[in-house]
């Protein structure tokens, strides 16, 4: 199975927003351009919210049939390891290896010796073309790095044949990105000899680079840094695929990589002179987006009330015990989710656009380079108190609910919801890793009863 030159990462943590994700790529094939799908929700996430693996395959395969949609696309086992990996063998075939805890794990005695001892051409001068200046290598450094990241890479190794005995045809990711410091571009040469040594056929991967990449906000950072190391890496890969006969569309995937809008332009750029494709994550993040109770019903179950406070990202939420009676409700009127492709098309289109056949004339067409997302964020935390401005109300609609049995209570009270000009997709993200993690649904209840709610403008 090969991958497609240019695939977009997108997270459906509800299972409600495949046909709207999907729609943002309908919208730029119309333009030319070919960015592929590829549905991902991690083991952590499916613990937080109680789902499993088949629900993102089948949400996926229902916004394909819906939308006529004839062209690739792809389901993410995203960062899995040997211990999770075995639920996602029937229903996917994107496998995110993520080995970043054994960074820095002492390797198998030899390991590094016998690495070195095979790989002499990394010690020295290394010229690479596309930069400027080689490589200047020493034999201690190619020791210091083999030891660092050979654990890493052999439990790389490890998961990548394990797949290959259970599944006839997949797509391999290595993931080293959720770590403390990024990957040189010396290093991800010799992480990627390593992994050839290993026999992993990778067809992505995810380095971490410098700078900050949190879900929902612009990269923080050097942009001249970025742009040189992206442009590095790119060489680098190319380099490895002739030296280390690595699958020749290997490619670059950029993590966390909503609403980078200072860094597309770079990326584009550098896509573009060279030809290279790239993998993005793309789940957008919606600092406003609350969950509030359900009104009554789901008897037995998990009541649970979330909010984001205005001065933070981070997500703070409550929990009953089951049965209980339910936690107060955030402060302020809820209101209801509008999914729409508006977010991840502008995020599409701003990085893509330039990369298509008439690039000058798309280009001149693309959307503002911001995002929904973030303008409805700005708007949403100033406006909590009424209907913002040219707004329509329409009576709220469940959005989410873990079956518990019997078919979910309708919504009642006040709660409506604010339909304006520009809405923004339905997202579940944890911003920083918060007490969220004591959310976990807990297997044998009756269900955890979820209304999605936010004030978009």
């Amino acid at each position: 199975m090969t991958l497609e030159k240019y695939t977009i990462g997108v997270g459906d943590r509800f299972a409600h927003q495949a046909e709207a994700q999907l729609q943002a790529c309908v919208k730029l094939a119309e333009q030319g351009i070919e960015v592929i799908p590829v549905w991902n929700k991690s083991n952590r996430e499916h613990s937080f919210i109680g789902s499993e693996p088949q629900s993102v395959f089948d949400a996926g395969k229902a916004a394909v049939e819906a939308l006529g949609w004839e062209r690739g696309w792809h389901v993410d086992a995203d960062h899995i390891n040997m211990d999770t990996v075995d639920k996602y063998l029937g229903c996917s075939d994107f496998f995110t290896i993520d080995v970043a805890d054994f960074i820095g794990q002492a390797p198998a005695e030899g390991a590094v010796a016998a690495f070195v001892e095979k790989h002499q051409e990394l010690i020295g001068s290394v010229t690479i073309e596309g930069i400027d200046v080689p490589f200047d290598i020493s034999r201690e450094y190619v020791e210091e790095v083999a030891g660092k990241y050979l654990a890493a890479v052999a439990e790389a190794g490890t998961i990548y044949r394990y797949i290959e005995a259970n599944k006839d045809d997949f797509i391999a990711e290595v993931s080293m990105d959720e770590t403390d410091a990024p990957q040189t571009p010396p290093e991800l040469l010799i992480i990627l000899a390593a992994l050839a040594d290993e026999g992993v056929r990778l067809q992505t991967i995810a380095p971490k680079f410098t700078g900050r990449f949190n879900k929902g906000v612009d990269y923080v950072g050097d942009l001249a840094q970025f742009e040189k190391e992206f442009n590095d890496d790119l060489a680098v890969i190319t380099h490895a695929i002739m030296a280390y006969g690595l699958p020749e569309n290997l490619k670059l995937s950029v993590h966390s990589g909503s609403d980078k809008f200072s860094i597309y332009p770079i990326m584009g750029d550098a896509l573009r002179r060279t030809g290279a494709g790239v993998h993005v994550m793309a789940t957008l993040a919606e600092p406003p987006l609350y969950l509030s109770y359900c009104d009554g019903g789901c008897s037995g179950g998990l009541w649970l009330a979330a909010s984001y406070p205005a001065a933070s990202d981070a997500m703070t939420l409550r929990l009953s015990d089951p049965g209980g009676a339910p936690p107060a409700p955030p402060p302020g009127p809820p209101a209801c989710v509008q999914v729409t492709s508006a977010p991840l098309f502008s995020l599409l289109s701003s990085l893509f656009f330039s990369l298509s056949s008439n690039s000058s004339s798309a280009r001149r067409t693309a959307p503002s380079p911001t995002s929904a997302s973030t303008v409805a964020r700005g708007s949403a935390r100033r406006r909590w108190g009424g209907t913002p401005r040219g707004t329509a109300s329409t009576p709220c609609a469940r959005v989410g609910c873990r079956p518990s049995g019997k078919a979910p209570p309708a919504p009642t009270g006040s709660a409506t919801c604010r339909a304006g000009r520009r809405a923004s997709g339905l997202s579940f993200t944890m911003g920083r890793r918060t007490p969220i993690a004591s959310a976990r649904a807990r297997e044998g209840t009756a269900g955890a009863c979820l209304m999605a709610s936010r004030q978009a403008v």
